[in-house]
């Protein structure tokens, strides 16, 4: 969270997102003589408030969002009132619970869980909502479009305990490998997930495809998410103690491993490779999600897109870079469908996909200006 001081007060700020107008508007307030203290785009926000025309705070704060492109959900604390966002796409989640009387709001249902608190409900695309004194007011400023939930929180990044937009994680996860496997059949032993965030597809795998479904690699809890580790050598090692082989369950058979995602392929590489050392007599790996081959610019810290495998391979290609019998991916209409759609509807997306299918549904005004990842670090030094 970031904190200033204003005429009004104090305000604290955070949020899960990403603004992708964020360098232009920096750009021009530091030409207006802002002084920026971070290389976080919440702080873009912060000066936008502070240099609003507005009197009241929260009218500073509607003022202020409507100058910011992108995906995001936004809270924030002023001396009298929590204040809750979420863009009017509604890309990234955030949900109200309530406990004792007090209002809560948070990106999962899980966080209420933990302190013992009852969802209410999924702040609605668009929606403000601010709490104080007067108890919850709804505000909604913007005007209302079709929302596009991130689709990539229900594969990998939301909890499997967590109701997200009415659905259950985990029961969505089972039901997308449970579309894997009726679109990817396999003969094999055993079905094996690659954990954590593999696990529910593949026990929907398993139950669908009749594969008995084993612990055949037991994960360290104390290694975290290898993909968005800065070097490689971290991430290679990353994988290294984040996973080890349960031979027993692994020698002699045909395994099918099921994971969420492949993103660089770093893990996947080595997963293939500890089955082999491991005795197994044939490795195929099924992927719940369709290939990842396109940056994601809306708060998944993906990487550029000449890193992802995906963008530089074909599917054949890329099987043969990890070293598996075989390679397959879910269609993305089956990934619909196991969200209880018919299917994508190619002219009106229900969900953004664009790390799939590149069709971003918000305007990339920084990437269109030249502003990407990649020149981020010379565009500090420029505005330092």
């Amino acid at each position: 969270p970031l904190f200033a001081e204003f005429a009004f007060g104090g305000l604290a700020m955070a949020h899960n997102g990403n603004f992708t107008n964020g360098w232009a508007l920096r750009r021009g307030l530091v030409d207006q003589g802002s002084i920026f203290q971070s290389t976080s785009d919440t702080e873009v926000l912060i000066h936008l408030i502070a240099t609003s025309t507005y009197s009241g705070v929260i009218d500073r704060f509607v003022d202020a969002l409507r100058s910011v492109v992108g995906a995001y959900a936004l809270v924030a604390l002023t001396d009298d009132a929590v204040i809750g966002m979420r863009d009017p796409l509604g890309v990234r989640p955030l949900v109200l619970g309530t406990l004792d009387g007090a209002h809560i709001l948070a990106s999962e249902s899980c966080a209420l869980d933990i302190i013992g608190a009852q969802h209410v409900r999924d702040v609605a695309p668009g929606e403000i909502i601010v709490i104080d004194r007067r108890g919850v007011q709804s505000l909604s400023p913007f005007a209302a479009v079709d929302s596009r939930f991130c689709i990539f929180e229900y594969i990998y990044f939301a909890r499997p305990d967590s109701l997200v937009e009415g659905l259950n994680v985990y029961e969505v996860r089972k039901r997308i490998g449970a579309e894997l496997a009726a679109e990817k059949p396999l003969a094999a032993d055993i079905c094996v997930p690659v954990p954590d965030s593999g696990t529910p597809a593949a026990i929907g795998y398993a139950d669908t495809a009749g594969i008995p479904f084993e612990i055949g690699i037991v994960r360290n809890h104390y290694v975290g998410r290898t993909f968005i580790e800065p070097g490689e050598q971290i991430r290679h090692l990353g994988v290294k103690l984040k996973h080890n082989a349960n031979r027993a369950y692994i020698e002699g058979k045909r395994v099918v491993l099921v994971d969420d995602s492949i993103v660089r392929g770093t893990t996947s590489t080595k997963i293939v490779e500890m089955m082999r050392n491991a005795g197994a007599a044939e490795v195929h790996m099924r992927v719940a999600s369709p290939p990842v081959s396109h940056s994601c610019f809306y708060g998944v810290d993906t990487p550029d897109r000449d890193e992802l495998l995906a963008a530089k391979l074909d599917v054949e290609g890329m099987r043969e870079l990890i070293g598996a019998d075989s390679l397959s991916f879910i269609s993305i209409d089956g990934l619909y469908r196991a969200m209880g759609e018919p299917g994508r509807d190619a002219d009106a997306p229900q969900f953004c996909d664009a790390c799939f299918s590149g069709e971003y549904p918000i305007r990339l005004t920084d990437q269109e200006n030249g502003n990407g990842n990649s020149k981020q670090l010379s565009l500090l030094a420029d505005t330092a």
